[in-house]
């Protein structure tokens, strides 16, 4: 009993310190996400709250940390422009109702098949889209309405600055400087005792301090008095939104890409720790229910998301308890110190998304894309990125989908996959024939994690005629994660023909 007591105390010391560093990160993004969708700070906050209690209690993922994602900050963005705030609250509903009917109809693996070159594509675009949208409110300016006018606009507005008559756009353009400068040196040299405190927050404190020392007439951010006051409640409009046929395809564009970078953040986390793997279908029904009550509250739409995740894992995290604590700091901060959050000037939000988009942009990935299974991964993510920031995300995701299908062709004749495994007392053997396509991802997921971890195992690939970059990431990850935990798993059949698999 005593050595269950002590397991006890030392896995809640753990979840309550990772709680502490996940609110940390938490409060800037939430606020500067809600900005940059062009929205107030608060709804972000919002999400942040229900994402940690909420849907923290009832994920399939224990360890990952739910809120407003960049991800989603572009669409939110143009809802609003186009649409109206209003208009955000019926679509969530509907997207949190597509995304939990996703979950009980068991679709939550099928996410997963969608190819990483698509996703890194979208992201690297989104984070495009956010550096020249929040380059101009580095200079208390907003944003444009499109990708490619802000990014037309940008050197005009840097020639527009004067260094001899500092006014206001000079002086939020140096706290946006410093915001970043902060970031940066902070992450490089922090010492190792001081690891986990996050750069994001360094750099907002260090502007807002520097802000309110010298008196400067910047714009800051602006938030009520209460949270309560930010909670938008449904009323008859709401309901009659609910009936307008038009607002349905961008529901499902939300919930679609929303489930995508969940089930793709949950299945990274995974890969940090050795703690129980993610049931996503559970965790496609929680989002579900998050994302409908951030629709019914007047809030932003919600992901899992991967900067608060990792952090949270790279704390300590042991349940499910981190995350949900999070959410409860974010909403006592909010009760009880919002006139602390009024302090904090906008460019310096702006700077923190500047570098979580540039962050987004990982040309590391699509080198490794290239490099491993030749061009045509690199294409696929090149021209997602391209369509994202010349037309909009969707059609930018479409493509992408599109472009995909051409790893078919070659096998379009033979997509079955096939299976033989056997799992004796000593070994397990699988056996693989066909070919293995995103098609067929589901299936090979499945086959995989059902190989037991506890004795050596064989993969044999020697009928497997052809395999595209989508599964054999799967099957890298997977042999990854089970040597690291000591785990033998040997080969058999020419490997060497079959492009990509890392053995």
């Amino acid at each position: 009993m005593s050595g269950l007591i002590e397991r006890f105390k030392g896995t809640a010391t753990r979840d309550f310190t990772a709680s502490i560093v996940v609110f940390l990160v938490a409060m800037p993004l939430c606020m500067g996400i809600a900005i940059a969708s062009g929205v107030a700070p608060e709804k972000g906050l919002l999400t942040g709250i229900i994402g940690g209690i909420v849907v923290g209690a009832l994920a399939g993922s224990p360890l990952q940390v739910s809120g407003p994602a960049a991800g989603l900050a572009v669409i939110v963005f143009e809802i609003v422009r186009d649409q109206g705030v209003s208009a955000l609250g019926p679509i969530l509903v509907l997207a949190g109702a597509i995304q939990f009917i996703a979950g009980m109809l068991k679709l939550g693996g099928w996410f997963r098949a969608i190819s990483p070159a698509v996703v890194h594509g979208m992201l690297a675009g989104i984070g495009v889209l956010i550096v020249v949208g929040q380059f101009h409110v580095l200079f208390d300016a907003k944003p444009l309405p499109s990708g490619l006018s802000n990014l037309a606009a940008m050197p005009e507005r840097l020639l527009g600055l004067d260094p001899g008559d500092v006014s206001g756009a000079e002086r939020a353009f140096a706290i946006g400087l410093l915001t970043i400068a902060a970031m940066l040196l902070w992450e490089k040299f922090r010492p190792a005792s001081l690891r986990l405190l996050p750069g994001a927050l360094v750099g907002v404190v260090a502007a807002t301090l520097v802000a309110m020392i010298a008196g400067l007439e910047v714009t800051r951010v602006a938030v009520p008095s209460n949270i309560l006051n930010a909670v938008g409640v449904p009323d008859g409009s709401f309901l009659a939104k609910l009936a307008d046929p038009s607002i349905y395809a961008t529901a499902l564009a939300i919930a679609f890409i929303a489930s995508a970078e969940t089930l793709l953040s949950a299945a990274a986390v995974d890969k940090m720790h050795d703690g129980p793997r993610t049931d996503y279908d559970k965790e496609l029904r929680a989002q579900g229910v998050g994302n409908l009550l951030c629709g019914a509250a007047g809030a932003l739409p919600m992901t899992g998301v991967i900067v608060r995740s990792s952090a949270n894992v790279q704390a300590g995290a042991a349940t499910r308890a981190s995350t949900m604590l999070h959410g409860i700091w974010i909403l006592g901060f909010v009760a009880l110190l919002p006139w602390l959050l009024r302090e904090i000037p906008m460019a310096a939000l702006a700077g923190v998304l500047v570098v979580t988009g540039v962050r987004l942009v990982s040309l590391t990935h699509v080198k490794h894309l290239f490099h491993r299974y030749g061009p045509l991964p690199a294409l696929i993510w090149a021209a997602t990125l391209i369509t994202v920031v010349a037309e909009d995300l969707l059609t930018g995701v479409l493509v992408g989908l599109g472009l995909s299908l051409l790893e078919l062709l070659p096998h379009v004749r033979k997509l079955g996959l096939g299976v033989d495994a056997e799992h004796g007392p000593d070994e397990s053997r699988v056996a693989l024939h066909g070919s293995a396509t995103f098609v067929t991802l589901p299936k090979l997921s499945r086959t995989l994690e059902a190989v037991p971890a506890n004795k050596p195992a064989t993969l044999d690939v020697g009928r497997l005629s052809a395999i595209d970059h989508t599964s054999a990431e799967l099957i890298n990850d997977w042999l990854q994660r089970r040597r690291a935990s000591g785990m033998r798993i040997d080969f058999a059949g020419a490997v060497g023909r079959l492009r990509g698999l890392a053995v």
